[in-house]
């Protein structure tokens, strides 16, 4: 008899390919070589007002959810700190990309499926608390970017990261889906890194370093 694994490791081997893409798009990669202007990096805090805007209001919704009001949690909240990085990149009217358009669209479609909310949280937040720490400690070093700028990536109101990511993987792991429902979460999950690949795409097409 075969051992069912954990809910979260079915997520993370099911969308590694669509994650590793992701991580690796030109965009990212130019801004970890430090090859963007600190405008271009600008340009994505300016998308993830929209992107956080529609998944922090759809989780305000679900927040009496029996299923996603356990992941709506005031610590990962992140509005108010990308309007701090606004403030500080002198971003006053954010405008979204077409694919960014495209990004809160779908979250809005699923705001009343709770396995289409926690899908585009887990694919957001984990990977924040996770891999942002990256970009955090790359934003002083390659672009100057200190005294602010970076608020969106402090997390500290969590407490220590790898008992944060323990419980959320609980959480995932509790979850009371059957098989059907956990393979449509998994799809919903690949759609939203789909969708944040898009939006990376266009980033990077608007980029000084793509044009060079």
């Amino acid at each position: 008899m075969s051992e069912t694994i954990p809910f979260h490791q079915s997520v993370r081997r099911s969308t590694l390919e669509a994650h590793q893409r992701a991580n690796h798009s030109p965009y990212m990669d130019a801004l970890f070589d430090g090859r963007l202007a600190v405008a271009d990096y600008a340009r994505l805090v300016e998308q993830y007002s929209f992107v956080y805007g529609a998944l922090e209001s759809v989780g305000d919704a679900l927040a009496d959810d029996a299923v996603a009001g356990p992941f709506v949690l005031d610590a990962l909240r992140r509005s108010s700190r990308i309007a701090a990085d606004l403030a500080y990149f002198r971003v006053d009217d954010p405008e979204p990309l077409p694919a960014t358009e495209r990004y809160v669209a779908r979250i809005r479609e699923v705001a009343d499926w709770s396995g289409g909310f926690v899908a585009h949280h887990y694919t957001r937040y984990l990977g924040d608390v996770a891999g942002g720490q990256a970009v955090a400690a790359l934003l002083p070093r390659r672009y100057g970017v200190t005294g602010g700028g970076a608020a969106f990536y402090d997390f500290s109101e969590l407490g220590p990261v790898p008992r944060f990511r323990e419980r959320y993987r609980a959480l995932l792991d509790a979850t009371p889906w059957d098989e059907a429902e956990r393979a449509r979460v998994v799809d919903e999950v690949r759609r939203a890194y789909e969708l944040n690949i898009a939006m990376l795409h266009d980033l990077w097409e608007r980029a000084e370093a793509a044009a060079a």
